[in-house]
């Protein structure tokens, strides 16, 4: 698929996309494993935000997904207007075993409803699914791996979910399903549990997006403006500062989205 992808450049439409969240809930896990479907359970932090870049296959259009994934430390939060400016979707994420970035997600989501582009396609994640269907067999007990915890990272104590604090599935879980895709459907929002570990759920996201974004109103706004930066994928005149350019990551033949 990445032959007829890249056969089709003709019909490629740029899409910016920007992950938020509180830190540590996994946002460059979920990115890294949908551009190179990979995982890496010591990933280091992000400083101010990475860019990665993916092709998705939508009927007879390539979206070419230039990501910008931002830090979750709240001393870069002032940075993310630079990142979500112009952006014509955004995934905001959460830790499903922590019930405080939930409520950090709601309002990054009111932020980008208030302040970013009004047609903007916004999708929220619940990551670390992998974490509670495991401690389903094992009740009280991690899994294996804390998945993707080290993303974003800040070695704030208690971090970790507690044992204690969930309803269900071996008390990890503290942000119900159906809590969050009641929140989801009231504010509009696509919805998803993932797992950046396993993988579950991440080519959904993007190809769900891929589905929303209006392709046609971005193709016209990129004729109408073209050399205006912003006008089609948010890098013209070059990356933001604080930007650190992953895109080497993404230049591996195989396409992650199979949309």
């Amino acid at each position: 698929m990445a032959d007829a992808a890249s056969g089709s450049t003709d019909k490629s439409v740029q899409v910016k996309l920007v992950l938020l969240g509180e830190a540590a809930v996994g946002k460059s896990s979920v990115v890294l494993r949908f551009v190179s479907d990979e995982f890496q359970p010591n990933k280091e932090p992000t400083i101010g935000a990475a860019f990665l870049t993916q092709k998705c296959r939508l009927e007879d259009r390539v979206l070419r997904y230039e990501i910008w994934d931002t830090a979750g430390q709240e001393r870069f939060h002032s940075l993310a207007p630079m990142y979500y400016r112009n952006a014509q979707a955004a995934v905001v994420v959460y830790d499903i075993t922590k019930a405080s970035s939930l409520e950090k997600a709601k309002s990054w989501v009111k932020e980008l409803q208030r302040q970013a582009n009004p047609n903007i396609v916004i999708a929220l994640a619940g990551n670390k699914l992998d974490l509670v269907q495991s401690s389903s067999s094992t009740p009280g007990a991690p899994s294996s791996e804390s998945e993707d915890e080290a993303d974003d990272a800040t070695a704030t104590p208690g971090e970790a979910p507690s044992p204690s604090g969930g309803e269900s599935e071996g008390g990890l879980r503290q942000v119900p399903r159906e809590e969050a895709q009641a929140y989801a459907t009231e504010a509009g929002l696509l919805f998803f549990e993932t797992s950046a570990k396993t993988g579950e759920g991440i080519v959904d996201i993007f190809t769900e997006i891929a589905k929303k974004i209006p392709i046609e109103h971005i193709l016209a706004a990129t004729r109408g403006g073209a050399g205006r930066p912003g006008a089609a994928g948010g890098r013209a005149g070059g990356a933001p500062e604080g930007a650190v350019n992953l895109e080497e990551n993404a230049n591996k033949p195989k396409d992650a989205c199979n949309c």
